[in-house]
């Protein structure tokens, strides 16, 4: 009885002893994005993602962060590396969490930041994948708050191109909004990112 005591209590301390670690990287690599330096804080995602490969979102977040900073590259072999580091994190994630909206949302990003960087080229093929994308993750969540938002500044920047009104898009705005008031995430480490660029977003609609 007392060796299954003392058995219970090293695998008590060893979980929680792993629990703090991941929360103690975690929390490092956020501290370096938010300090602005990227590139180390992906690094850091992808090391917690090595050591716990049953959590999808380090891979997410290492994966978010190479997508993001590809927006704007002008660098098309820079931008494909950028890119595919990036599919293989979201690859990652999705075999760990399928049908995940979070990621589906990151991987309609994905597909966007290519359109952005050649719409010519990317564009007729990719837009209508980003639309399945989205229509999939409001199907499984139609009110989780990035759904919401994200295809609508999709769509907006679609009606811009086009020479088509932005109005209804921004009703959607609206609502991704008020999805962002009441929006709860998870953990602490769950992602709960946007609100202040749908605020922006909506601010930009509405001109």
């Amino acid at each position: 009885m007392k060796k299954l005591i003392i058995i219970t209590v090293l695998l008590i301390t060893g979980f929680v002893s792993a629990q703090s670690n991941f929360e103690k990287g975690m929390e490092k690599a956020f501290s370096l994005w938010n300090s602005g330096k990227p590139v180390e804080a992906a690094n850091m995602f992808e090391r917690i993602a090595n050591a716990e490969q049953d959590n999808w979102l380090p891979p997410y977040y290492a994966a978010q962060i190479n997508i993001v900073y590809s927006f704007g590259l002008k660098d098309k072999e820079k931008l494909t590396a950028q890119l595919k580091k990036a599919q293989d994190l979201l690859n990652d994630a999705t075999a760990i969490s399928k049908n995940n909206p979070e990621i589906l949302v990151m991987q309609a990003m994905l597909h966007t930041a290519w359109v952005a960087f050649d719409g010519a080229t990317y564009g007729m093929t990719l837009s209508p994948k980003v639309v399945e994308i989205y229509t999939k993750a409001k199907a499984i969540a139609p009110n989780n708050p990035r759904v919401v938002y994200c295809y609508a500044e999709w769509n907006i920047g679609g009606a811009k191109f086009f020479g088509q009104d932005t109005t209804p898009f921004c009703k959607d705005l609206e609502k991704a909004l008020e999805l962002f008031a009441n929006f709860k995430p998870e953990t602490p480490f769950h992602p709960n990112w946007g609100q202040d660029r749908a605020e922006m977003a909506l601010k930009a609609c509405n001109k």
